[in-house]
């Protein structure tokens, strides 16, 4: 199965059932003083990144088993998108509020108990999902590629849990562990990680960064 590919669509969020409150910003810069501005707290970072030769012979981190974060197994192309924001919105329900009989409050009932890759069979046989996906990158700010097309940008999301910090990855079958962060630092860290994407390859522009966080 195959999506339209999605850009940065934050309005995404609120249809899937998020009350209001919380919202995406764009990130422009990783410079520590302009991180400054951005609102607190922040609970997630999602990146958009190419995949080069590069990225794939010099993974970053290290795969762990974590029961504490909701993982789930990317079983559709084009969906990383979805996939990553669905992580940052999963893995931080203990401070976001959700619409009853929503979207996501329906599909969290369904992923709960699930391991990771029946999680992304889940996500395949949710036509609201599907719906949903495909009238966000269609409402995009760029015109959408169909379904058919090929991409080699793709969405990760970076959450704290326990005192770690962890890249949240569809392609992988469980998180990527970056060392230690907290809630009040997990931009900072989330950038300093994104920072050695950047190194990775450097001659790339095709890096997109947002931070979900408290609306201002």
């Amino acid at each position: 199965m195959r999506w339209v590919p999605l850009e940065s669509n934050p309005e995404f969020m609120h249809n899937l059932g998020i009350k209001e409150g919380w919202e995406f910003v764009d990130v422009y810069s990783l410079d520590p003083e302009m991180l400054g501005v951005i609102p607190r707290p922040v609970l997630a970072v999602l990146l958009l990144f190419p995949i080069t030769d590069a990225s794939k012979a010099n993974p970053l981190g290290q795969l762990v088993v974590n029961k504490d974060i909701m993982f789930i197994k990317q079983t559709i192309a084009n969906a990383c998108g979805t996939v990553a924001l669905l992580h940052s919105i999963v893995n931080n329900q203990d401070s976001l509020e959700f619409k009853d009989r929503s979207l996501i409050d329906e599909l969290l009932e369904k992923l709960r108990d699930l391991q990771p890759e029946e999680r992304g069979l889940a996500m395949e046989n949710e036509e609201r999902l599907s719906v949903l996906h495909e009238q966000s990158a269609t409402e995009g700010q760029t015109t959408a590629p169909d379904a058919t097309s090929k991409t080699n940008l793709h969405f990760v999301c970076f959450v704290e849990r326990n005192g770690n910090l962890y890249e949240l990855d569809g392609r992988n079958n469980s998180p990527i562990c970056h060392g230690t962060t907290s809630r009040k630092t997990l931009l900072e860290d989330s950038c300093a990680v994104i920072q050695k994407f950047m190194s990775r390859d450097p001659d790339s522009l095709n890096f997109t960064v947002v931070a979900l966080c408290k609306q201002a």
